[in-house]
């Protein structure tokens, strides 16, 4: 997994068919997603349930991208070795999920993944400065963490103290949060390269019709390159 600052599109598959997820994730990929974004949810953390571990490892064999796991759930570290047992590329834990968010970030790259701490809407960049150097990526919550399809929240500030916060090092700043055609490009402009993507995603769309979601996808990236 190679670092560039180039746009990447991750799909959240919390919006795609449950019953299907396998085939949704190859559709998706097929239509041109660069990451697989996976939403996990405790119902503590955050108000909703989703993923364990052993589902996110049953999703690892149709992911050929990259498998970008989200953990909105406290405490993390007894499940770090999880995630990587099950195949996660990028594990992100919340710096607001627990007292110990360095030695959290420690672990997840000891596990072999690359690092990942979120912040929400209500959290200051600043509660990550001390964190970049072991950081690989900053997701910036766009709405309040728990359910897909909420209304976008304006972190463009946010996300512009981070980008010059993080300098020439290689972190990503990815968007979580009502991304679609008319937010994407402010996300952007402010310095973000990694745009997360539910219900902008796979709106209309099915297995059936993986079209759609190449018509989706494809609908966000010209609208941040302005085309």
């Amino acid at each position: 997994m190679s670092f560039d600052r180039s746009i990447k599109i991750a799909p959240s598959i919390l919006s795609a068919d449950f019953a299907n997820f396998g085939q949704e994730i190859q559709a998706i990929e097929a239509q041109g997603a660069d990451w697989v974004h996976v939403d996990v949810m405790d119902g503590h953390f955050v108000p909703n349930l989703t993923f364990g571990p052993a589902a996110v490892k049953a999703f690892r064999p149709h992911v050929k991208t990259v498998m970008d796991v989200h953990l909105m759930i406290a405490p993390v570290d007894p499940y770090i070795d999880a995630y990587a047992d099950a195949g996660a590329d990028v594990l992100t834990a919340h710096v607001e999920a627990g007292p110990h968010i360095h030695r959290t970030l420690q672990a997840i790259r000891a596990a072999g993944m690359k690092a990942g701490v979120a912040l929400n809407p209500g959290t200051p960049a600043e509660a990550v400065a001390h964190l970049l150097d072991l950081t690989d990526l900053i997701c910036v919550m766009t709405v309040n963490p728990g359910f897909g399809g909420q209304k976008f929240i304006d972190m463009t500030g946010k996300i512009r103290a981070l980008r010059q916060m993080i300098g020439d090092r290689p972190v990503h700043i990815e968007i979580d949060g009502g991304v679609d055609p008319s937010t994407a490009p402010l996300v952007a402009e402010a310095g973000a390269d990694v745009l997360v993507a539910g219900s902008a995603v796979f709106r209309g769309g099915s297995v059936s019709q993986p079209e759609v979601y190449g018509d989706n996808i494809r609908a966000i990236r010209a609208a941040v390159s302005g085309n």
